[in-house]
């Protein structure tokens, strides 16, 4: 496959011999999934414009917005390379993966240029303001208002666990803009300045120790006329497909999931008893498993439910299959890095719809079973 003027492999080889060498020179930073610590902000953000100066930052974008103008396929092999060697193929996931998308699919010329090159550049941060505290798996049920002003919109409400929006410069946000029209036509998708009046973030410590996600409180804060990004009152259409890419964000996935579970395997001994050697070994095939069904969901988003729930309900057992071998050690100074991963898990089964969500997109959409009834009013 060739595209811009070089082919998949010469892209690759490049992307190996950049990464290698920023490895070595200790620039490149460490893997994080899509959701960035706090902690990793300075060294990623650099890492990124490292990247971008380098030709590595947005590869299938149009040129005109700080890309290379190269097929998906392209960046397929970007982020495999990434996950080869741990290393973040982003500064933000928000930001590359979630606005980027949904600018090129529905943003106005002047919003693209506005917006793109600056997440390419990696110089501007974004998060994600969808879920509220009675709205996160009924996502179209949220409540936070936006009233049309003469200038655009006034915001009213409060969302929770938007990743990262205590550094976010801007987020996108959903709002209910019309009362009146049923739960998925009146809501509309905005380009959120975070640095305005009327925001309040307030971060929420994790059991974990880390502060990733937070409450943001709207009280009169503004969106301009020119940050409405679709249709107005249309915006779940514009979520749908943000959210399609969240899921299929996953696929690359598979090559980090397969070499933790090999650090795991290397952890077998003449000790170890054979209950434990079963579930390892329930690991390493579980590992290998969903391994290739993000492969194939990489190129079937209809996928995306399946890929996403087989990784979280994945890592739960590995991460306690961990422990378990650690034994005692896993409580008494053992690897930080395996407590947090076990203490994070959890997380992962609510975090880009929950568990319970995914299995009934399997079931409806997948397997063409019927709707799960409404709940019974009181």
């Amino acid at each position: 496959m060739v595209s811009g003027g070089i082919s998949l492999e010469e892209f690759r080889a490049n992307a190996i011999q950049f990464l290698n060498r920023s490895s070595e020179a200790g620039v490149a930073c460490p893997g994080f999934g899509s959701i960035m610590p706090p902690r990793l902000h300075d060294r990623a953000k650099a890492w990124h414009q490292h990247m971008f100066a380098n030709g590595f930052a947005q590869v299938s974008w149009p040129t005109e917005f700080g890309g290379q103008g190269l097929g998906p396929e392209f960046r397929r092999a970007w982020i495999e390379e990434c996950a080869r060697r741990e290393i973040a193929p982003y500064f933000n996931f928000q930001g590359s993966a979630l606005t980027g998308g949904a600018l090129l699919r529905f943003g106005t010329d002047e919003q693209k240029r506005r917006y793109l090159p600056a997440i390419a550049a990696g110089t501007k941060l974004w998060c994600q303001l969808f879920s509220e505290p009675e709205s996160g798996s009924d996502l179209a049920s949220l409540r936070t208002q936006a009233t049309q002003t003469t200038d655009g919109w006034t915001i009213t409400g409060q969302k929770i666990w938007s990743s990262n929006a205590q550094m976010a410069d801007y987020g996108i946000l959903l709002a209910r803009t019309s009362p009146t029209e049923s739960k998925h036509r009146g809501i509309s998708f905005f380009l959120f300045d975070m640095s305005g009046r009327g925001v309040d973030v307030r971060p929420l410590k994790q059991m974990t120790g880390d502060h990733e996600f937070c409450e943001v409180f709207f009280d009169g804060a503004h969106v301009a006329q020119a940050d409405l990004l679709g249709p107005l009152h249309g915006g779940w259409s514009v979520a749908v497909s943000v959210l399609a890419d969240e899921r299929a964000e996953v696929g690359a996935a598979g090559i980090g999931l397969e070499k933790r579970t090999q650090r795991l395997v290397d952890k077998v001994n003449a000790r170890t008893s054979p209950t434990e050697r079963a579930r390892v070994l329930q690991a390493r095939t579980s590992a290998s498993a969903t391994r290739h069904l993000l492969d194939r969901s990489a190129g079937d988003p209809t996928l995306g439910p399946l890929a996403k729930l087989s990784v979280t309900e994945f890592a739960a057992m590995r991460t306690n299959t961990e422990l378990d071998l650690m034994g005692a050690a896993a409580v008494a100074g053992g690897n930080p890095e395996t407590i947090e991963s076990f203490l994070y898990a959890p997380g992962m089964r609510v975090a880009g719809g929950t568990s319970e969500i995914q299995k009934n997109l399997i079931a409806e959409r997948l397997l063409g079973l019927p709707r799960e009834p409404p709940p019974a009013k009181t």
